[in-house]
């Protein structure tokens, strides 16, 4: 059974008298521990579509299934916990509280509250290689130190399936990617599923399948295995 699993989804919009498809009909299967890359310019649907796949919004129509149950079919309060407890969220404006130290940050995104938060904070910040930085404010931290923190946040609660859109968009290249090779770690090493959305074509070699989206329309371009799931 695949982890995540979209059935003829549509998410419209009014534009005036206009309604707009953002996204059309889309279908998409994801299985546990996949690398799956989204790929669209700007205004595609893509941004929608990850919102649909969080449980951040609900399609107009269609269905949602997380490890078989339909999202789009429970109480808000119940979507709420699913989120906090399956997803962890990478957004390409890091989006961390700026009088927050990096620690305190990805604290504050803890859903269970236990005496063992800080030393959870501090393991995490190892792993995304910010233990020197810890007790540092964002405006303190470099650009790809910030989406670090972000993706340390995106990983506190120990997801199953990290969604991240445009992670290195505001970053460098040499930056961006020591945050792809991140992300493929958590995907390779610890089996986090990945769903990554982007307008990079260059991010298809560490992906499992690649789809384009394209006026809200998804398609699947490249369904071979990638080349780190046949690295010893």
């Amino acid at each position: 059974m695949p982890i995540l699993e979209v059935k003829n989804a549509t998410k419209t919009y009014k534009q005036g008298s206009k309604t707009i498809n953002a996204c059309d009909q889309i279908n998409l299967s994801v299985e546990e521990g996949e690398f799956v890359v989204i790929i669209g310019q700007s205004g595609s649907g893509k941004s929608t579509l990850l919102q649909l796949l969080g449980g951040l919004d609900r399609p107009t129509s269609g269905n949602i299934l997380l490890g078989g149950k339909d999202m789009t079919r429970v109480s808000e309060a119940r979507l709420t916990k699913l989120r906090r407890r399956v997803f962890g969220f990478i957004f390409q404006n890091f989006n961390l509280i700026p009088t927050l130290t990096a620690e305190q940050n990805i604290e504050a995104a803890i859903g269970k509250r236990s005496s063992k938060d800080s030393q959870k904070c501090k393991e995490i910040l190892r792993v995304v290689g910010l233990t020197e930085r810890s007790n540092h404010i964002p405006s303190l931290l470099s650009g790809g130190e910030q989406q670090r923190v972000a993706i340390a946040r995106a990983l506190i609660n120990d997801p199953k399936i990290i969604l991240a859109d445009e992670p290195t968009g505001n970053l460098d290249s040499k930056t961006g990617t020591e945050i792809m090779t991140l992300l493929q770690d958590l995907n390779k090493k610890q089996g986090k599923t990945i769903i990554l959305i982007t307008h990079s074509e260059y991010v298809r070699r560490l992906a499992d399948h690649v789809y384009v989206i394209k006026d809200g329309k998804l398609s699947l371009t490249d369904s071979g295995r990638s080349i780190h799931k046949h690295l010893n």
